[in-house]
């Protein structure tokens, strides 16, 4: 990975890009003020140097039936290293959870899984949550509804995140 200083057309297109990752290049370059060529080669130079990690569509849960949202809070009865990297791997393998974060405190874990109902969740909970190896507690928080759910990091344009 490269190191990149960000001046105001890169901020614009990354801005820009993160919140529509379909976006033209002609369109991106115009709002950059630029033209289409070198808002291009600046793309692939932020792909290059890790700023831009991919590009994907933002799918709704409901339409596709998955109508629950659990935080799961999992705490592991080792936090040996070996252990943690071997837990962080078995979540890969589950696709119902879709964000898996370590902590710092009593939690090893957060959790969030998708599952279509109630007892979808409560299957993969007792069939593959709390049997995983070193698992030794889980703590489960529905989720009622979501008021906010920012894709990325803040951009800072013009002296303000935008």
């Amino acid at each position: 990975m490269s190191k990149v200083k960000l001046d105001k057309i890169d901020r614009t297109i990354l801005h820009d890009l993160q919140a529509d990752g379909r976006i033209t290049n002609v369109e991106l370059a115009r709002r950059a003020g630029i033209s289409a060529p070198p808002c291009l080669r600046r793309v692939r130079v932020l792909e290059d140097a890790g700023f831009i990690r991919g590009y994907h569509a933002e799918l709704s849960a409901k339409a596709l039936n998955f109508n629950v949202t659990v935080f799961a809070q999992v705490g592991l009865g080792s936090q040996a290293e070996t252990d943690l990297e071997a837990f962080e791997s078995l979540v890969e393998s589950w696709p119902e959870v879709r964000e898996c974060h370590m902590l710092a405190g009593e939690t090893d874990f957060l959790l969030k899984v998708v599952a279509r109902d109630w007892d979808a969740y409560q299957d993969f909970l007792t069939s593959r949550l709390t049997t995983a190896p070193k698992v030794s507690q889980v703590k489960s928080a529905l989720s009622i509804r979501t008021s906010k759910n920012e894709i990325g990091v803040p951009v800072v344009l013009d002296g303000k995140p935008g």
